[in-house]
């Protein structure tokens, strides 16, 4: 089920080092690019928001299978894409099959959680959609450069693998039973407790900054590596992503046991400070310094990952849990494409050199004023604890 969960977020970022070549072929601006990338972000969420709690009614693989299905069309369109809007309607497509999949997934992984190994399944769901994301640019790119049809042959080999999770799914047994209210199920809901504003307020801007960085590597870090860096080899493309995802995921694992409320500040500073660094390294052509800084963003934005949901975990009462996570995920993924589909504007607009320099110092000074939150809120609960009681 792990392997099944890293195959879906692989197949959501293959496409990222193909942008570059979609654009020559097709001769689109920057701007269609980033709408394409939020497409497939808009489909994710929606699915989320409207499918995320069906398999708790008719069963996880039922719901897996239509996922599987709806990712093999999904793929399908990428393979015989020759225009934006096949490449468009494949990305809305695997957006839907990605959200309906990963929340089912993760149910799964917690129903097969073993009895003596209580918290392996959020590990697992913490660190696969990462290590997704960083395999599937990397593979891509790889792909790209070296294998023949370079445009089809990825997706080619994650149909074969999206065949293999299907005979998987069919042979594993239900692990949730079916049981009423699955149309009610789909009606999406979505709160923010008064009584958890107090929490979640602080933690939105390093939701939105964490997010807003990932969509930039994802639709627009190969044409940044390829344009200002010069770095024109295709799995450049893929190494951009692989270092921000890849190094997100390996932070999620050596910090999951860390507390969230003391890895809010670290990662928000950390998230800025590397968001600065790849900034530097982009504007003065030092390919190394801009690496460096990515990586050392992609720990600041696995960190931020585990805070953040850690802070949701930790605040929301059982019946609120489905709710919050929904607010949660609303503000993540509106973080991830709106501001992409902005700095797709904004290179049209102002070419990618300034429109890159505007969103990188967009996103580091919205992390230094959620680190400067975070101090704040903690100097004040301090306080409050400190206080004699009169």
């Amino acid at each position: 089920m792990a392997a099944i969960l890293v195959l879906f977020l692989a197949a959501s970022s293959a496409p990222s080092p193909l942008y570059v070549i979609y654009q020559q072929q097709w001769q689109f601006t920057a701007w269609v690019l980033t709408v394409v990338f939020a497409l497939y972000v808009f489909g994710l969420l929606g699915s989320l928001l409207v499918v995320g709690a069906l398999s708790d009614h008719l069963g996880r693989r039922p719901v897996l299978a239509a996922a599987i299905g709806l990712e093999v069309v999904a793929l399908v369109l990428f393979l015989v894409a020759g225009d934006v809007l096949v490449l468009s309607a494949a990305r809305v497509l695997q957006g839907i099959a990605t959200g309906a999949a990963t929340t089912t997934l993760s149910a799964t992984l917690v129903d097969l959680e073993p009895p003596h190994a209580r918290g392996r399944a959020g590990v697992v769901t913490s660190v696969a959609p990462l290590t997704g994301l960083a395999l599937g640019a990397l593979g891509s790119g790889v792909l790209v450069e070296f294998g023949p049809a370079r445009t089809q042959l990825v997706y080619a080999l994650l149909l074969g693998g999206m065949a293999l999770a299907a005979v998987v799914v069919a042979l594993i047994p239900e692990t949730s039973l079916r049981r009423p209210g699955a149309v009610a199920s789909l009606r999406p809901r979505v709160a923010m407790p008064a009584h958890l504003r107090a929490d979640i307020v602080p933690v939105v801007p390093v939701m939105i900054a964490t997010w807003a960085l990932a969509g930039m590597y994802l639709s627009l870090g190969p044409s940044v590596a390829a344009e200002l860096l010069g770095l024109r080899n295709h799995l450049i493309g893929g190494v951009v992503v692989t270092l921000l995802t890849g190094t997100g995921a390996l932070a999620v694992a050596l910090l999951r046991s860390r507390s969230a409320s003391s890895l809010l500040a670290p990662s928000s500073a950390t998230l800025g400070l590397g968001t600065l660094l790849s900034l530097a390294g982009t504007t003065e052509d030092l390919v190394w310094l801009s690496a460096a800084g990515t990586v050392v963003a992609g720990f600041g934005f696995g960190a931020s990952v585990l805070a953040t949901f850690g802070t949701f975990a930790r605040i929301a009462r059982p019946h609120e849990r489905s709710a919050v996570f929904a607010l949660a995920n609303i503000i993540n993924y509106l973080g991830n494409s709106v501001p992409a589909v902005l700095g797709g504007i904004a290179v049209t607009a102002l070419g990618l050199r300034t429109a890159t320099v505007i969103y990188a110092l967009a996103i580091a000074l919205i992390t230094f004023s959620a680190f400067a939150l975070r101090l704040h809120q903690v100097r004040t609960t301090r306080r409050a604890v400190m206080a004699p009681c009169v």
